[in-house]
């Protein structure tokens, strides 16, 4: 819709690592992960002109997000736990790449992460967009016509 390249910064990760982000994790745990991660952030912060999507965790290190806003502006799509819970349940490939962040179960674990993480979430976000019960073109649309309404120039 914006005529710009999509990045997933994980996606980006395990090609450039050739391991999945589990692997990643089940290697050398989440510190040798976030220090991965943000390389890749440090790296695609280099881009213009790229809408890029980033995992949960990377707002846990204040550079990225100081990277992050540098070059762009920062849009999060939140749900609620039992939205999140279903959406990653659906997706089979989800389910195999994504590691276990704590010792909690999948629904608890979720709950912890999202209220942990709320205060930086807030501090970093440009845009909120609640995307309960809504599709991906709609949210599309609206991350749209708010970049159109607020970002002074769409031709960087």
């Amino acid at each position: 819709m914006l005529d710009r390249e999509f990045i997933d910064a994980d996606e980006y990760l395990e090609q450039k690592e050739r391991k999945t982000v589990k692997d990643i994790f089940d290697e050398g745990g989440e510190k040798l992960f976030r220090e991965m991660e943000s390389r890749v952030i440090a790296e695609l912060c280099l881009l213009d002109n790229k809408i890029i999507a980033t995992g949960g965790g990377v707002i846990l290190r204040e550079e990225n997000v100081k990277k992050l806003k540098k070059n762009g502006v920062l849009i999060l799509l939140t749900a609620d736990v039992d939205t999140i819970c279903k959406r990653i349940y659906r997706d089979k490939f989800t389910q195999q790449r994504r590691p276990s962040l704590t010792d909690r179960n999948g629904y608890q674990e979720i709950e912890y992460l999202l209220e942990y993480r709320k205060p930086l979430y807030d501090k970093a976000a440009d845009f909120v967009l609640n995307t309960d019960n809504m599709s991906v073109n709609d949210a599309a649309r609206k991350i749209v016509n708010f970049i159109k309404n607020h970002v002074v120039d769409l031709r960087k």
